[in-house]
């Protein structure tokens, strides 16, 4: 009784998309095997679960599935979870003495629901008032895509995409707002194909109601937070 329980709690936490932590939850050795390893390794675990499912794998069309599978974990929508893939962003001094607010908006996200492995798929807008320094803008894009190339919850990522541009530029004043859909939504579960999740993190500036909306205002998204 006490492990249905259990499982029936570690159910719902997925299904109510409940993050445990600020940061991706990583063992201590989680990059102590290389990528071929990982990949050699992931093969014969899909290959494993794809035989349990009853598929034949000798198939033209399957036999090459648990080697692609496991080279999109490890180099493509995985990636991000290693430190060293991690995108330089190369700033410069604001010269041109640009002050006000700065906004990419409808930046593509494509990342991995955590709790089913199901894709998350939306846009990202981003901005942030320079104190005196700027970012290239396909930076800031490479950072997005950086964070959202992992397990994901939505809010996690949000706030990990303004931490670092925080750090990066040296201030406070910066937002992001992501709009998504979730598959894990959209094709189980209840299988609501509309709906879609909007999560927010305003930093410095972006706190006070008058630069929040003028942040809304350019990217077009009239939601009360």
């Amino acid at each position: 009784m006490k492990i249905d329980k259990a499982l029936e709690a570690i159910e719902a936490l997925g299904d109510n998309h409940v993050a445990t932590s600020a940061t991706n939850p990583l063992r201590e050795d989680a990059f102590k095997l290389s990528d071929n390893e990982k990949i050699a390794l992931i093969k014969e675990d899909v290959k494993h679960i794809l035989e349990t499912l009853g598929l034949d794998l000798t198939d033209d069309s399957l036999k090459g599935t648990p080697q692609r599978v496991a080279k999109m974990f490890v180099n493509e929508i995985f990636s991000g979870l290693h430190p060293q893939r991690k995108p330089d962003a190369s700033t410069f001094k604001n010269h041109y003495k640009y002050g006000e607010m700065l906004v990419e908006k409808n930046i593509t996200v494509y990342s991995t629901c955590e709790h089913h492995l199901l894709p998350i798929v939306g846009r990202a807008h981003v901005a942030y008032i320079s104190n005196g320094t700027v970012v290239g803008l396909s930076k800031m894009n490479r950072i997005v895509d950086y964070y959202a190339k992992r397990p994901q919850v939505q809010e996690r990522m949000t706030m990990q995409i303004v931490q670092d541009l925080q750090v990066v530029l040296g201030t406070k004043d910066v937002a992001c707002v992501i709009d998504a859909k979730h598959l894990c939504v959209n094709s189980r579960g209840i299988r609501d194909i509309e709906s879609s999740t909007v999560t927010s993190e305003f930093g410095g500036k972006f706190k006070e109601d008058s630069v929040r909306r003028e942040f809304l205002d350019y990217i077009k998204l009239d939601t009360t937070f």
